[in-house]
């Protein structure tokens, strides 16, 4: 290239700045090829020429190769230390190329040199922010406002910095100040949308996020965030609208296709959901994200190990993933694979000890355990108290008792499960009979979605808050606005628990119930309730965190939601064999059940057992123990999960019912007394273990519940030898119920109502 016409030296003139002139005129044309030949030719004749080595860092980083454009520009600057504008461009390229720790002192180097430089301030903000050194990245972003007040870039660079900071009530106030000045500055919106949604706020978040799509309706990032608001918000088909419409802008939008997946998964159109999820793996095998949440999808579809197998994967990709496994231990447990499960939620909690529902899930799935007793669950339970929950230093309110001549108690109701859930069978019967003279009743209702019964409980209540999204704090202050008296937690440590909301203390009087007996170890929740049979007068109540409130007669109030089903006659009739079942959930059929159930099948001869599980490997578990004990695998049979009324119609194929220990049928054992089927039960050591009993002696059967292993088998063996006993309960048994206290929702009401009025609260 040394005689090439355009790089010829003219007479007369300084070569080298004739040379670099003609460079720069190629480099400016477009002719890069020819331009970076002339500045290179131009460095081989005058290695110290630093104009040279700076236009070629520029060329070279105009064509991409950012390595060897940075290190044309760090000889730039060290021949020429003191030229800025070369230190800026080398700062400028060591940001593009990520040399964040590098972009910060060439920056500093050169502001503190030229304090008015703007391009310097603003680098040194953005390299400052990537180093997540967010104090000093909103000092140099202010500088740069000094100097260039009103500049749209800055104000938007700043707020981030102090939302990643930490200041995000800031940030909001100053992403307002930036749209009043530019209310045509995009990212603006977006920001500012995306923090509100953070800040509680997802309503104001989406339309923020709608006003920026009025002037950019093209643009797939704000579609996505926009339908991200909408999903927090609830409004499902508008959510769906919203990432549908992301991925006709960008077809491989690996997370749209996830929070798609997401929103039909929420909705109840599982297969839908996995359908998305597999696109975006399709689209990038490393989204763990659509793994893990395509296995919870899977688990509720029934596929346990099509779950496992996924979560695996998951684990391949992301071995640190807490939510991996997490879901992985409800998938262990789904399968009755309790010392698994319970290992692989001690794993998410080392990973992320700040991790609410994983922990709550380990406690949980602990009173499934026959290892784990009520003694250590508390102290499980309180470990997890004190390094997780939110320490709250409110002075404690007066309560109700000390406060209520003249007005209305107001009792707070807490759950997700207002809805098509078993919990509905005993809230149902609760709110239809509150006293409305007396007690104003709240309802916060964590939904995804409505259904017929939900809009049925709302009319039950004179205030039905719909809480789907909101965070912890968003949650308390509105109870406390609402001036609530009582707050009820109806969920515990069960899925979606809000054990943070109860610790902030948004009302003087908080209780645990419904959920399941036990406990939640949580030091703002003053109160348990319960019945003379699950806790016993003179039974040791310091296993509980809570102070113990028993009701008169029972812990549950029944309303089977579906009274169009009649019991029909004893299946043995038909069929000439007695057929056992139960149809508990599947994490409750332990080994020791299992052995028990099968000295039972061993001396009835021809019985049959019908089990409720989901599709897996799991099943071979129960044939082999079984089998081990003399019994045929052909005796045993598995149902999955259906809807309720499918369900119910199971049990015209159940002569008797076998309960599960440590952790008795709850819900179901009341659902086969509805259907006229008996349930056999034994006295457990835990309160979850003595809900069999409770009921029995509300039903006036006692001699149904046994002391040990051996009366169990000998109760339903004599039982199932008594084929005329079995028709008379058949009969009998759903006339015993609606008789009972189990099914007399005024007087548990009343009950619930005398207790309410009595409660103060406690430190």
């Amino acid at each position: 290239m040394g005689d090439s016409p355009d790089c010829v030296n003219s007479p007369n003139t300084d070569p080298l700045a004739e040379r670099l002139a003609a460079a720069k005129q190629l480099h400016g044309a477009g002719n890069f090829t020819e331009a970076e030949a002339c500045y290179r030719s131009l460095l081989a004749d005058a290695p110290n020429h630093a104009g040279a080595a700076c236009a070629l860092g520029v060329l070279l980083w105009q064509l991409g190769r950012l390595n060897d454009a940075w290190d044309a520009m760090q000889l730039a600057t060290e021949l020429a230390p003191d030229v800025l504008p070369y230190l800026c461009i080398r700062g400028q390229l060591e940001a593009a190329v990520l040399r964040w720790a590098e972009a910060e002192a060439s920056f500093s180097v050169l502001v503190h040199q030229d304090a008015a430089s703007l391009d310097g301030w603003i680098g040194l903000g953005g390299a400052s922010y990537q180093l997540r050194r967010y104090a000093d990245a909103i000092d140099a972003y202010r500088r740069a406002l000094d100097l260039q007040p009103g500049r749209v870039e800055t104000i938007n660079d700043l707020a981030l910095a102090l939302e990643a900071g930490s200041l995000r009530d800031e940030a909001i106030r100053l992403y307002r100040e930036g749209l009043s000045l530019h209310p045509d500055f995009i990212p603006l919106y977006n920001n500012l949308g995306n923090a509100l949604v953070v800040a509680g706020q997802p309503d104001e978040g989406a339309d923020i996020l709608l006003r920026a799509l009025q002037l950019a309706p093209t643009v797939a990032e704000l579609w996505f965030n926009y339908a991200n608001a909408l999903a927090v918000c609830t409004v499902s088909d508008q959510a769906l609208s919203a990432y549908r419409r992301v991925l006709e802008l960008d077809a491989g939008h690996v997370k749209a296709h996830i929070n798609l997946a997401n929103v039909l998964r929420a909705r109840g159109d599982l297969a839908g959901a996995v359908g998305y999820y597999r696109e975006a793996i399709a689209l990038d095998p490393r989204q763990h994200d659509a793994y893990s949440n395509m296995s919870a999808t899977l688990l509720g579809m029934g596929k346990v190990d099509e779950a496992i197998e996924m979560l695996e994967q998951a684990l391949v990709s992301k071995p640190d993933s807490a939510i991996a496994y997490n879901n992985l231990g409800n998938a262990l447990k789904d399968a009755a694979r309790l010392d698994e499960a319970i290992a692989a939620y001690r794993h998410a909690v080392a990973i992320d000890p700040g991790n609410m529902a994983a922990y709550g899930n380990l406690l949980y799935t602990l009173s499934f355990h026959p290892g784990y007793d009520d003694p250590t669950i508390l102290a499980e339970a309180q470990l997890w108290a004190a390094q997780q929950l939110t320490a709250n230093q409110a002075e404690t309110r007066p309560g109700p008792a000390a406060d209520m001549a003249g007005r209305k108690i107001r009792i707070g109701y807490v759950s997700p499960n207002f809805r098509n859930h078993c919990q509905a069978l005993f809230m149902m019967p609760l709110l239809a009979n509150h006293d409305r003279q007396a007690f104003e009743i709240y309802c916060y209702a964590q939904l995804a979605r409505a259904d017929e019964v939900s809009d049925k409980l709302a009319r039950h209540a004179d205030v039905w808050r719909l809480t789907y999204g909101w965070s912890d704090e968003r949650l308390a202050d509105q109870i406390e606005q609402d001036g609530i008296d009582i707050l009820v937690d109806l969920t515990m440590h069960m899925s979606d628990g809000r054990q943070q909301v109860f610790a902030r203390r948004p009302a003087p009087v908080q209780i645990a119930w419904l959920a399941y007996p036990g406990t939640t170890g949580n030091p703002a929740i003053q109160y348990r309730l319960s019945d003379p049979w699950l806790d016993p007068v003179g039974y040791p109540t310091d296993q509980y965190s809570e102070t113990t409130l028993r009701l008169p007669d029972t812990f549950w109030c029944y309303d089977p939601l579906c009274d169009d089903l009649q019991p029909n006659t004893p299946p043995v009739l038909a069929t000439g064999h007695v057929t056992f079942g139960c149809l508990n959930n599947f994490c409750k059929v332990s080994d020791a059940s299992l052995s028990v159930w099968a000295r039972v099948l061993a001396r009835v001869p021809g019985s049959r057992l019908l089990l409720l599980s989901p599709m897996g490997g799991h099943r071979l578990r129960v044939l082999d123990r079984m089998t081990a004990q003399g019994v045929e695998a052909s005796r045993v049979e598995f149902v999955e999960y259906r809807p309720r009324r499918d369900y119910l119609q199971t049990y015209h194929r159940i002569d008797i019912c076998l309960d599960t220990l440590p952790y008795n049928g709850h819900t179901t054992s009341l659902d086969a007394y509805w259907m006229g089927v008996p349930v056999v039960t034994q006295v457990g050591t835990t309160v979850a273990g003595r809900a069999g009993w409770s009921q029995l002696n509300n039903l006036g059967l006692p001699e149904l519940a046994a002391a040990d292993e051996a009366g169990f088998v000998d109760v339903a063996v004599k039982l199932a030898t008594d084929i005329a006993r079995l028709a008379a309960l058949r009969t009998s048994l759903r006339g015993r119920m609606q008789c009972s206290p189990l099914m007399d929702a005024p007087r548990f009401t009343a009950a619930i109502e005398s207790i309410y009025r009595s409660v103060r609260a406690v430190a």
